[in-house]
């Protein structure tokens, strides 16, 4: 089972919560996101929570680009 140190990708509000209410969470909520960000992420994508940036069909291509180059 795939496991993450929430402690390093989120800020501290959000380390000790329950998963699905990170993912509903705004963006605001990972490490290194602010406010600002998660205005221009809802203005330019529609993106709000957390589940939104990572269901964003950008983003899943974007890391498809980069497995692909992974495993040559």
């Amino acid at each position: 089972m795939p496991s993450i140190d929430l402690d390093k990708v989120l800020d501290k509000a959000w380390a000790d919560k329950r998963l699905p209410e990170i993912l509903a969470a705004p963006v605001a909520a990972l490490k290194g996101v602010s406010g600002r960000d998660g205005e221009l992420l809802q203005e330019a994508f529609g993106v709000k929570t957390v589940a939104d940036l990572a269901d964003l069909q950008y983003v899943r291509w974007a890391q498809a680009l980069a497995a692909l180059e992974a495993a040559k």
